[in-house]
């Protein structure tokens, strides 16, 4: 198995932006060439809009496919088989990374059975990349359900406030309590407007957080989010950008 990184924070703090400019960055400005699966596991599915690319199909359309083959295959299909065939459908094939998206189950009914095809999914496919980057659903829910493996990193992203760097303390407590199994745990605080990066880090550092990366409010960024175009698309000065050359290293990529 490849690398892990998930990628956690409270509604509203730029996580999926955040997602989306690592795996920028390491597509366009790193210069390894790394095998890179993408995961969009929140239900929202914003990840693929956030790099550019158009979501066919997803885990949770594969709900109806796998509860109508249990009656229309014949006795002796493969079923294994025929559930890697369909995997291959919504795979998507991007210029440097693959992706997957997890999307919303039809009809009615909890997400169980689209969690239990995601973490089918991931067994059978996170062996044949370098690098694993999940953008997950806020909320640590789905950790406890085991629906994401074990992690090389957990990062957390949080605004600049005071208040949501307490929220990435207690997602690290949390995390602590159902017992999720990962290496190492970083910040990144996003946002951070002039002037208040030393009093950023001198809060995290009061509450034992790492911060490996504290990513400016970006005009440019803005200015992408607005009018919903790719973040893939962002230029190398823009500052947001130039932060993740620091947070590359501290994930030792």
């Amino acid at each position: 198995m490849g690398k892990v990184i998930a990628v956690t924070g409270k509604g509203g703090t730029g996580k999926t932006a955040v997602t989306a400019m690592l795996i920028r960055y390491l597509v366009k400005n790193s210069g390894k060439k790394y095998r890179i699966l993408a995961i969009d596991a929140d239900p929202d599915a914003n990840l693929a809009d956030a790099l550019g690319a158009k979501a066919g199909k997803t885990i949770g359309d594969m709900r109806e496919f796998v509860q109508q083959s249990r009656f229309t295959a014949s006795p002796d299909t493969d079923k294994q088989a025929l559930l890697e065939a369909k995997l291959f459908e919504i795979l998507l094939e991007e210029e440097g990374y693959d992706l997957l998206v997890m999307g919303k189950p039809e009809g009615s009914g909890c997400y169980c059975f689209v969690n239990n095809l995601l973490r089918a999914v991931m067994d059978k496919t996170t062996a044949n990349y370098d690098l694993i980057i999940i953008d997950t659903p806020a909320g640590l829910e789905h950790f406890s359900r085991k629906t994401i493996p074990d992690l090389d990193d957990l990062i957390v992203v949080t605004d600049e406030s005071r208040r949501g760097l307490t929220t990435g303390e207690r997602i690290r407590d949390t995390a602590r309590e159902i017992e999720l199994q990962y290496k190492n745990l970083y910040v990144i605080v996003n946002k951070v407007t002039a002037g208040s990066k030393d009093k950023v880090l001198e809060n995290a550092k009061g509450i034992d957080l790492l911060v490996i990366g504290t990513i400016p409010y970006d005009e440019s960024l803005a200015k992408f989010d607005l009018v919903g175009d790719p973040l893939m698309g962002l230029p190398d000065e823009s500052p947001a950008v130039q932060e993740m050359t620091q947070i590359v290293g501290k994930l030792g990529l």
